[in-house]
This record gives C-alpha cells, sequence and structure tokens, in this order.
C-alpha cells in the first residue's frame, strides 16, 4: 500500500473536511478525469479510480474511521474485515455514488432513476399558444379591445382526458410497472452500471391504453375554436405581447394551462411616426405665416391643437407639444411628447396681383432696384 496516495491529498481536501465538503471535492475530481470525458486517456482513467476510491471510503463513516486509524492497511486482506482492497473492492452500485454520477453524467449510474421519476410524473404547466392581432396607430395609442378565435385543446368530454374509450380505463404498464421508466443494468470496468431510460411501451405515462377513446385517438383532449377577447393597453408598440394567463394549452399531471401570447402588430399612420414614447410629424406654414407670425392648427392624435408661431420662423424649426405623445403602458396618465417640425411651404402657381405685391416686397427687401431695367433681373419667387 506504499504506492497509494493519501485520500485526502487525492481529494484535495482537509482530514477534518465535513460530508458537504467531501462530496463536492469528488465531483470536481469525478467530472474531470471521467472516462467519457478524457477518451483513451489512460492516465485520467487512473485518476478517475483513484478518486472514486478515495471518496469511496471517506464518504463512509465507518470506513472513513477506519482509514484515518490504519491508514490503507485497514482495507487489505484481513486487516479491517472489508477485504477486496483495492478499487476493485469497492461497490459502484450504492445508492450516493449514483447520485453523484446523475447529477454529473445525466444519470448513467444508479441512484438516478427515482429523482427523474419524480420530475416526470410532477405536475407540468401546458404549453404557451400564440396568436397575433392588427391595431391602428390609434388603438395602439389610447387601447382598445379585440376579439381573436383561436382552436384550443380541451380535455375530451367522451373519455374525460384519459384517453381510453368509453367503459374501459387505462392499465398499468407491465413493462415499468407504472413508473414510465425501464433500467438496464450492464457490468463495466467501473462497477455495475444501471442506464434509466423512458419506458418505450407506455412513453413515460406508465399507463397502456387498449382501447383508444374514438373521439379523441386516445389523447384525452380535443380541439375546440374559441372566442377570446384581448384587452389592449393604451402604449402598446409594435410588435410587443399581450399574455393572457391559463388561456394556453392544458398542463399534464393536474399541472396548469399554459397562458395566451398575443402579438401586437401597430398599422403604420399617413402622418404621425413614433419612437418609443415620442410623435414626430411635420407641418406645414405659410411664408408670410413664418415671415409675420400667426396661430396654426397643428394636428395630433388627441386633435387639432393651437400653437402660435413666433415671426421669422425658419424652415425645419422643431417645436415640442410637451405631454402629446403615447402614454406609459404602466401609467397611462404618463405620456411622452409631439415633436413637429414645421417646413415654410413656397407657393407654386402664384396671380398677377400675388406677384406684384411680392415684388413690391422685394424692392422694400432691397433686392432689387425700381427702375426700369429691373425686368433683366430674375425676382426671388421665379427662382
Amino acid at each position: 500500500m506504499a504506492d497509494k496516495r493519501d485520500y485526502y491529498e487525492v481529494l484535495g481536501i482537509e482530514r477534518n473536511a465535513s460530508e458537504s465538503e467531501i462530496k463536492k471535492a469528488y465531483r470536481k475530481v469525478a467530472k474531470k478525469y471521467h472516462p467519457d470525458t478524457n477518451p483513451g486517456d489512460k492516465e485520467a482513467e487512473a485518476k478517475f479510480k483513484e478518486a472514486s476510491e478515495a471518496y469511496e471510503v471517506l464518504s463512509d463513516p465507518e470506513k472513513k474511521s477506519q482509514y484515518d486509524q490504519f491508514g490503507h492497511a485497514a482495507f487489505e486482506q484481513g486487516a479491517g474485515g472489508y477485504g477486496g482492497g483495492g478499487f476493485g473492492g469497492f461497490d459502484f452500485g450504492g445508492g450516493d455514488m449514483g447520485d453523484i454520477f446523475g447529477d454529473l453524467f445525466g444519470g448513467m449510474f444508479g441512484g438516478g432513476g427515482h429523482s427523474r421519476q419524480a420530475q416526470q410524473n410532477r405536475p407540468t404547466q401546458g404549453a404557451h399558444v400564440r396568436a397575433r392581432i392588427h391595431v391602428t396607430f390609434e388603438e395602439a395609442v389610447f387601447g382598445t379591445s379585440k376579439k381573436i378565435e383561436i382552436s384550443l385543446k380541451e380535455e375530451c368530454k367522451s373519455c374525460h382526458g384519459t384517453g381510453a374509450k368509453a367503459g374501459t380505463s387505462p392499465t398499468t404498464c407491465p413493462k415499468c410497472g407504472g413508473k414510465g421508466q425501464v433500467v438496464f443494468t450492464q457490468q463495466s470496468m467501473f462497477g455495475t452500471v444501471r442506464n434509466v431510460q423512458t419506458c418505450p411501451d407506455c412513453q413515460g405515462t406508465g399507463k397502456i391504453i387498449k382501447e383508444r377513446c374514438p373521439d379523441c385517438q386516445g389523447t384525452g383532449y380535443t380541439s375546440e375554436r374559441k372566442t377570446i377577447e384581448v384587452t389592449v393597453p393604451a402604449g402598446i408598440d409594435n410588435g410587443q405581447s399581450i399574455r393572457i394567463r391559463g388561456k394556453g394549452e392544458p398542463g399534464t399531471n393536474g399541472g396548469p394551462r399554459g397562458d395566451l401570447l398575443v402579438v401586437v402588430s401597430v398599422d403604420r399612420h399617413p402622418k404621425f411616426q413614433r419612437q418609443d414614447y415620442d410623435i414626430f410629424s411635420t407641418e406645414a406654414i405659410s411664408f408670410t405665416q413664418a415671415a409675420l407670425g400667426a396661430v396654426v392648427k397643428i394636428q395630433t392624435v388627441d386633435g387639432p391643437q393651437d400653437y402660435t408661431i413666433k415671426p421669422g420662423t425658419q424652415t425645419d424649426t422643431r417645436v415640442r407639444l410637451k405631454g402629446k405623445g403615447v402614454p406609459s403602458v404602466r401609467n397611462k396618465n404618463v405620456r411622452g411628447d409631439h415633436y413637429v417640425t414645421l417646413v415654410v411651404e413656397v407657393p407654386e402657381r402664384l396671380n398677377s396681383e400675388q406677384k406684384e405685391a411680392l415684388k413690391k416686397f422685394q424692392e422694400a427687401m432691397g433686392e432689387v432696384k425700381a427702375s426700369s431695367d429691373q425686368k433683366e433681373h430674375k425676382h426671388f419667387w421665379e427662382k
């Protein structure tokens, strides 16, 4: 036994380590050197065996006490009563070892079956269902209500969800004994290996249906067309979803129904564009309004809004209408702003009176001389 390393050294722990510290240290070493993650690496295989041997002793209070007192000699033939010393003398079919390997490598080793069976038979929420609705720009801003029709699974009224023909009932699966899982045991270099798989006969349900319900074909569910009213909150944006709890597919093993997720598509508006909770638009004003100032009507989602333009306003001036944007989804009393870009509109056609008035304005501005050769100049509005 002189060539064996100290078990505490193998796991990298102190001699006063607790059970949880021993287990945690072994998990780390076993995962690092397991043959499945180091195929063909003899050195890793040897270190894995060494760590497994160390854990088998140190995780057992009685064996640990013997080891602390006599060292490796405690497990030689006739010294300590455990016999079969070395790696081959340890049982890998034990529950604790199986739990560790089940956690690390998906339950190939013994001990993981019960936890998986419990997980498989636990109540599970049903699948979520998705639908889509279209709303106008204004409906998205102020909220609305829409009705949609979707097909949902419902418990079969003939078999009440059992999947068996009326007058019959499912029977316990003879292959797995109602557990929903089967265990295959084989010997390997690591000892007894137990592989737990879903039962192929009952597909994990633990029940066999000999005569299927003709209405649901043995599924236990039928499809029904339902009309559901969807409340669209004020301020919702394009692509966002509305969750309606409990309107999805039925759960299994008594689990709750899934949810209905309604994706909202918002139609484009011919005048308004949205960015987060703000609205942007463009408003045309005349040259005289821009030059002299005026009160103009600006279109908003709330309707026309009076706005006073200052004299000398330039084209592309942006003004802000505070609180005239989109309401917050969380609080409809909190709204964004509406930003309006003012564009000075140049008239395309002028009558003789308008042209004459503009010529006089041009002269007053000093752009041309009031003389007989004034015809040779191109006026501002003719350029």
